[in-house]
């Protein structure tokens, strides 16, 4: 009864096609020159312009009529059970094909030809033949060879997360089992390739024959043969007996099995050391370890070296991320580094430790509350004996600093922060923990809630607080990890309180005025006494304080100067002049009353003054009265020139950015009350060469002995100031590259990719040039003292020269260098040459340091990717190997 069914289904089938033809004869063509028989029905459909997409319906379960249903058990109007065979397909099969379908009835098979594509399921399959047999529910594909013997439209196979890419294959929609012959498939960043692979129902492959590589290509430079293999999607793949083979030629490199991570993100795992021999450590096992991804936001890889020489190195990095809040990373390392031979002059130990912190809050995590850390700590050593970055070992400055800030009401900040200072020459160590900074933003104490009318002067009064709270320790770096480091902690408070107003004066001058109150919090203090022929220092330990006030008050304006020239090139110039007169004066705190500053008697009888809070963190009241007229004019000068490029478009140019002439009259000092006057100025010239200017100028005359003296140059030398120094600083930063070169010499880019596509149609491999930048930057700075012994003046010139560079002599080769000349010392500074090649599945490096402390080279061929990463040849000269 099934096959009625079936046959009638068919017939229905062939009579719609039939009536389609006849109502669009341009998309359906049907091939009359076949005959119909009943006992072998074999029609074929033809499409002639576009494809056409038929859904098989054939077993489709629920029968009403000629109705097809989905049902697992078909029934009939009579209530008839219809038993459905084991091996029916259940899901809809979607096919098309770009020139014919076959339809054998009887046999039921159904044929596609050219471009034919298979939707199944989760299944899909491109093939130029695909044979369909729907009794047994398999599916059978391969390509179909030209005239000239070429096979085209091989099948191209996917199911899920798996691609192949085959000869032929033949696969089972029930048992969703298949065989595939001559297979490419891509597992995780590798290339399995297999003579015969069979693949099961829970997608685990079965490979016979096969070769796994990193490579893309159908034959690739590279790969691990074996002879059988059990593929497990996204996790591992294993191998019997494999070697390597290097363009199809064997090598002796073999392993007993083969074992490949497949699993996609992070895995945890031993992770393999490099390997090799140091001439002054012996014989060494780097970077190896375990490697634990704890969790989705964090993970951590323990590492460590030894050398046979006595040498070790434990490391410990961990990255974290967690979206829309932060993310970071640590990077902590400890060495033991043995240079040399005992009881030699070669012979060193040093210790060294690196702690690196990086952690970043997002911008969204929180609208008032802010994390952040940036730690660079390490031992003097350590760059030295360690390999590190150029920037480490170039640098002997080191800082940190973690910090978190808040703000709540509007008006209250809160910040709190570890810092830490490092120098690696004089090995001195500052840390402040922690320092916390609360502060209070201004606000109009005599402002009313609803104002009335234009405001009062009182009315523009503000008032803030700021507080500081410290604890800071300075030691050497040798010293950072002892018991007694507290012992050296120094601590404070500084509170103050600052109330200022501004005020329009004649409309053009703002005056501003503020009165500071300053308070100073410590918990301890010295006493100080000559006893027996030695001054004796005593430590007060106890609650003290100092404090003081001071006022100031200041005038200012702007003054506008403009030059119009409508015709010329230069449009316009403009001319900003900024006078400033201020006053500051604050009483004298080093009156005995305060208790701020005391006196002892020397050996002599002298009476020494001396300050009870010396080498505190925020110092003592001032011991003197201070009245101090400060004056200042700011100039700027601007121009505006003609575009080239437009016309209607006027270019700013800044001609000086700032011209400054300071001084200053002490009304506190019995003689010399005038400060010299100080002329500073800055520019930049062309875009990139950046100049400042600094000079002094004294208004008082030198003695014999080359002090200054009450008396000015005007009385004595019919001069208003004597030139003390004068300082120029010039900066030039050059950037340079094919592209500016080339717009500096006019030449046209539109002739050059004519030029180009050209050549390259003429050579497809050629080159189109060479890709290159070079970054100059010059540094000059020219000091001229006067000596006052001599009364001429001393030059001092110290100029430095850095240059680093990108050259791509072709797309697969580049050069990267770095180098500078000292001019001081005549001789290259810190040089640093890298080469690399693009070898397709592999690259080449060679890094080289010709010159200096780190003296080395390092060469490697490697394969690119990280699941082979261990494959590659190394060759190096280590800078501690000490053979310079």
């Amino acid at each position: 009864m099934l096959q009625k069914l079936y046959l009638s289904l068919c017939f229905s089938m062939l009579f719609q096609y039939v009536l389609l033809a006849q109502n669009d004869t341009t998309n359906i063509k049907i091939d009359r020159k076949r005959a119909v028989d009943v006992e072998n029905i074999v029609d074929t459909i033809k499409q002639a312009s576009t494809i056409i997409n038929i859904n098989d319906t054939i077993f489709e379960n629920k029968l009403t009529s000629d109705t097809v249903n989905n049902s697992k058990n078909q029934t009939v109007s009579q209530d008839t059970v219809l038993k459905i065979s084991p091996n029916a397909i259940e899901a809809i099969i979607d096919y098309k094909s770009v020139d014919s379908i076959h339809f054998d009835l009887k046999n039921k098979i159904t044929t596609l030809y050219y471009k034919a594509e298979i939707l199944y399921d989760d299944l899909e399959l491109e093939s130029d033949y695909v044979k369909i047999d729907m009794e047994s529910g398999t599916i059978f594909a391969e390509g179909v060879a030209d005239s000239a013997g070429v096979v085209h439209g091989k099948p191209k196979f996917k199911q899920g997360q798996q691609e192949f890419k085959t000869e032929k294959m033949s696969y089972n929609f029930n048992t969703k089992r298949g065989v595939i012959h001559s297979v490419i498939t891509q597992e995780g960043e590798g290339f399995m390739h297999g003579e015969r692979i069979k693949k099961m129902e829970d997608n685990t492959t079965y490979v016979k024959s096969g070769k796994y590589t990193t490579c893309d290509l159908d034959h690739p430079h590279f790969e691990l043969a074996f002879n059988k293999a059990k593929v497990i999607p996204d996790n591992k793949i294993v191998t019997g007996p494999a070697y390597l083979r290097i363009e199809g030629i064997p090598t002796p490199l073999a392993v007993p099995f083969g074992y490949f991570p497949n699993k996609k993100g992070r895995a945890n795992g031993l992770i393999i050391p490099s390997y090799g021999e140091s001439s002054n450590r012996g014989f060494f096992l780097e970077n190896g370890g375990f490697y634990w991804g704890i969790n989705d936001y964090i993970d951590l890889a323990i590492l460590g070296d030894i050398y046979t020489r006595g040498s070790w190195a434990a490391k410990a990095r961990s990255n974290y991320y967690v979206r829309y809040k932060y993310k970071g990373n640590f990077d902590l390392s400890y060495a033991v580094n043995i240079l040399g031979e005992k009881n030699t002059a070669e012979y060193q130990k040093s210790n060294d430790y690196m702690i690196r912190w990086s952690h970043v809050q997002d911008a969204k995590a929180h609208p008032t509350r802010r994390f952040s850390a940036d730690v660079n700590m390490l031992s003097s050593s350590f760059s030295k004996f360690n390999p590190t970055s150029a920037n480490d070992y170039l640098s002997n400055t080191f800082q940190s600093s973690v910090s978190y800030s808040t703000s709540f009401r509007g008006r209250y900040n809160l910040t709190a922060n570890l810092r830490h200072s490092q120098n690696t020459l004089t090995k001195q160590v500052e840390m402040s923990l922690p320092e916390i900074n609360f502060s209070v933003n201004k606000f109009y104490p005599f402002r009313k809630k609803t104002r009335k009318g234009s405001l009062k002067w009182y009315e523009n009064i503000t008032v803030s607080y700021q507080n500081n709270t410290m604890n800071r320790i300075q030691t050497v770096d040798s010293l950072l990890f002892s018991d007694n480091i507290l012992d050296g902690m120094r601590n404070g408070m500084k509170h103050t309180i600052p109330v200022s107003s501004s005020i329009k004066v004649l409309k053009y001058f703002n005056w501003n005025n503020s009165f500071t109150y300053n308070e100073r919090w410590y918990t301890q203090s010295i006493d100080r006494n000559w006893n027996n022929g030695e001054l004796i220092t005593d430590t007060i330990k106890g609650f003290a304080g100092n404090r003081d006030f001071n006022f100031s008050s200041s005038l200012t304006t702007k003054l506008y100067g403009l030059v119009q020239m409508k015709k010329s090139y230069v449009r316009a110039v403009r001319h900003v002049l900024t006078p400033n007169l201020s006053f500051r004066y604050n009483p004298d705190f080093g009156n005995p009353r305060y208790g701020f500053y005391k006196y002892y008697h020397d050996q002599n009888g002298n009476l020494r003054q001396y300050s009870v809070f010396e080498n505190s963190l925020y110092g003592n009241a001032p011991d003197r009265k201070a009245g101090m007229l400060n004056l200042s004019i700011s100039n700027n000068l601007e121009a505006k020139v003609r575009s080239r490029k437009d016309s209607t478009q006027d270019i700013k140019v800044v001609l000086i950015e700032n011209l400054s002439l300071s001084t200053a009259y002490n009304f506190s000092l019995d003689s010399l009350n005038w400060i010299p006057l100080v002329i500073n100025g800055r520019t930049t010239l062309f875009r990139n060469l950046y100049m400042t200017f600094n000079s002094v100028w004294d208004p008082f005359v030198l003695n014999e002995e080359g002090k200054r003296i009450n008396q000015l140059e005007i009385k004595e030398n019919k001069r208003l100031f004597r030139n003390t120094s004068h300082d120029w600083n010039f900066s030039l930063n050059l950037a340079l590259n094919q592209d500016l070169l080339d717009k500096l010499l006019g030449f046209d880019k539109a002739d050059a990719k004519k030029k180009d596509s050209e050549n390259k149609t003429s050579n497809s491999s050629s080159h189109s040039g060479q890709i290159w930048n070079l970054t100059l930057n010059y540094n000059l700075f020219y000091m001229n003292r006067e000596n006052p012994m001599t009364g001429r003046f001393d030059d001092d010139i110290v100029q430095s020269l850095g240059v680093m560079g990108e050259l791509q002599l072709t797309p697969k080769w580049k050069i990267n260098f770095s180098s500078g000349y000292d001019f001081k010392n005549k001789d290259f500074t810190y040089t640093a040459i890298d080469v690399y090649r693009d070898l397709h599945c592999w690259e080449m490096r060679f890094n080289w340091i010709p010159f200096g402390f780190r003296k080395s080279w390092n060469f490697s061929i490697n394969v690119k990717a990280s699941a082979l990463q261990d494959l590659k040849y190394m060759m190096r000269k280590d800078f501690r190997d000490a053979y310079y």
